[in-house]
């Protein structure tokens, strides 16, 4: 009987991984059909005619798409290490150590998640701009920081919370140095908070495109932007197929993720 539960629990936990995995592909198949639709009317279940013209679009240099998707994935890769670079001492501190005003400082970490997006951006925006640092790079990598650490120093604190300073102890006394402590003992028990906090600070700043427009002042172009433009323009076709592309690093992010988390058999 034990036996026959086991398997109808299988069963439909398999079933229900079915239709998750069917529901979350539904949008990316019509996104892939419409980007080849010549034409797609009501009511007509798929396109009649198909054309490769939106892709041929999307990869022509002369489109600015393939130089919006190298803005995009540098903006994202220096948003995501700078984003470490803050998070890591932070989330070793309000994990570890107890001071006052703690809760407060963690508190006020929930702010810029928080915030609504137009109001914040408002107020950065006239900060960037007494700053000197609108319309540029460096500018929309900043304004994405603001954003992304919280996530970072939230994943984090999760490791460092189950985090022996013991072990670090330990090594410094059998003549460790600091730099090989921390490569050999801390950054090894954290690694998989790192891997999930950079995985959402790439997404964070990929995602971004209020701050971006308001920031980079339509100089820093990113792939939001252009999809946001094209979609705008009434090309779905276009529209599609640079949504798709969108999509691609994303899953990609999320991809070395998992297998990061992995457990090794």
């Amino acid at each position: 009987m034990k036996h026959g539960n086991k398997t109808t629990l299988h069963g439909a936990a398999l079933g229900a991984a079915v239709v998750i995995s069917v529901v979350a592909c539904f949008p990316i198949v019509l996104l892939a059909l419409r980007s080849l639709a010549r034409g797609w009317y009501w009511p007509d279940l798929i396109p009649q005619t198909f054309s490769l013209r939106a892709w041929k679009y999307v990869f022509d240099s002369s489109s600015g798409i393939p130089e919006a998707m190298l803005t995009s994935v540098a903006v994202a890769l220096a948003v995501t290490v700078l984003s470490l670079c803050v998070s890591f001492p932070a989330a070793r501190t309000l994990a570890l150590e107890e001071f006052r005003g703690k809760q407060l400082i963690i508190l006020l970490l929930t702010f810029p998640v928080l915030a609504p997006p137009l109001a914040s951006a408002m107020g950065l925006h006239a900060l960037f701009l007494r700053l000197g640092i609108t319309d540029s790079v460096w500018g929309v990598i900043l304004v994405h920081v603001i954003p992304a650490a919280p996530y970072c120093t939230f994943m984090l604190m999760s490791s460092f919370a189950n985090f022996d300073t013991d072990w670090e102890a330990q090594a410094r006394s059998l003549g460790a140095s600091p730099g090989a402590v921390f490569l050999y003992v801390t950054l090894p028990a954290v690694a998989p908070g790192m891997a999930v906090a950079a995985g959402f600070a790439f997404l964070v700043s990929w995602s971004q495109y209020l701050v971006t427009l308001l920031i980079g002042g339509g100089r820093v172009l990113t792939l939001p932007l252009l999809l946001v433009t094209m979609q705008q323009g009434g090309d779905t076709a276009t529209a599609a197929a640079i949504a798709i592309v969108y999509l691609a690093p994303a899953m990609v992010v999320l991809t070395l993720v998992a297998r990061f988390l992995k457990p090794v058999s």
